[in-house]
């Protein structure tokens, strides 16, 4: 579903919807444009859209068809909303600049996506009379129109001066999301968990998938998928209770093995491997699946990893 398909049986067209903001993006990287089309779903109307690289280009195109690519300054001029969709490092600085050019409007909505950041990045705005509002949809973005479907029920992290806390969460559910309130001061530990999860999970599904390929495994993806389908429903319904595996049993003599084996075939993942099996064992113990006893050899195993010996 885009912003260019009909909406579904008795829901009226947004284009025959008054619209009650104008939306521009600054950044069409994967997020922006994703959400400005949500918003156009919802009623809104997007009028400006700014990119640099030919893929920011092109993406704006495909999910924002008609809206001008104009500088962000225009952006500004031109929208009641405006979606600051940048990487992390680069906001404080874009924000800083749109506020010494005098393109901040008083009473203009800034919503920044980072995760990082809660509404104090967005201070120099503020003073401008702008009204921030941090929205942070937990989800990764693909930079296609499938993300528009992805954003149903994502859960957004929401960070807003407390008078405008109703507006962000309106906006969050006219996109079709979850908010999810995040005080000022949790932003960095909130973004941390996601990354934690979201970022190394991508890591260590595709060293599996190497290390299958490696084994003579033709498709791994198919292999894993419904493997690691009932693992994240299991934890993210159980946490620990959902662990199982060597590590959990104690079964040291197959984790040295699985040490041995990747230290000759891809010592590269040696160092996670063994980081991820102490924090498990570590989990297992406090949960009560990993017994005390087992635990000196499984332990002794991982040290002896680390120091590169094999037992």
């Amino acid at each position: 579903m885009n912003a260019s398909h009909p909406p579904g049986p008795g829901l009226p067209d947004p284009a025959e919807r008054p619209a009650r903001l104008t939306v521009g993006v600054v950044g069409a990287g994967r997020v922006g444009p994703a959400l400005a089309a949500s918003l156009q779903l919802a009623g809104h109307r997007p009028v400006a859209v700014s990119g640099v690289s030919d893929a920011s280009v092109r993406r704006a195109g495909e999910m924002l068809p008609g809206v001008p690519l104009v500088t962000p300054a225009e952006v500004l001029a031109r929208a009641d909303l405006v979606l600051l969709t940048v990487p992390d490092d680069a906001l404080p600085g874009l924000v800083e600049g749109l506020v010494e050019t005098g393109a901040v409007r008083p009473g203009q909505l800034l919503v920044h996506t980072s995760g990082r950041y809660g509404v104090d990045v967005l201070k120099p705005a503020l003073r401008a009379g702008g009204l921030p509002l941090a929205l942070h949809p937990a989800m990764t973005f693909t930079g296609t129109a499938v993300d528009v479907q992805r954003l149903a029920g994502c859960s957004f992290g929401v960070t807003a001066p407390e008078e405008l806390r109703l507006a962000a969460e309106a906006l969050v559910i006219e996109m079709g999301g979850e908010p999810e309130w995040i005080e000022e001061a949790a932003r960095p530990l909130y973004h941390a968990a996601l990354a934690l999860g979201a970022n190394h999970l991508v890591t260590l599904v595709a060293e599996s998938m190497e290390l299958l390929r490696q084994a003579g495994v033709s498709a791994p993806d198919r292999m894993l998928g419904p493997l690691l389908g009932a693992a994240l429903d299991n934890a993210l319904r159980s946490g620990d209770g959902a662990l199982t595996g060597p590590v959990a049993r104690g079964d040291a003599g197959t984790v040295a093995a699985h040490v041995s084996e990747l230290r000759k075939h891809a010592p590269q993942t040696v160092a996670g491997y063994l980081a991820m099996a102490r924090a498990t064992a570590d989990r297992a113990l406090a949960h009560g699946l990993l017994k005390p006893e087992l635990a000196e050899d499984l332990l002794g195993v991982l040290a002896n990893g680390a120091d590169g010996t094999d037992r």
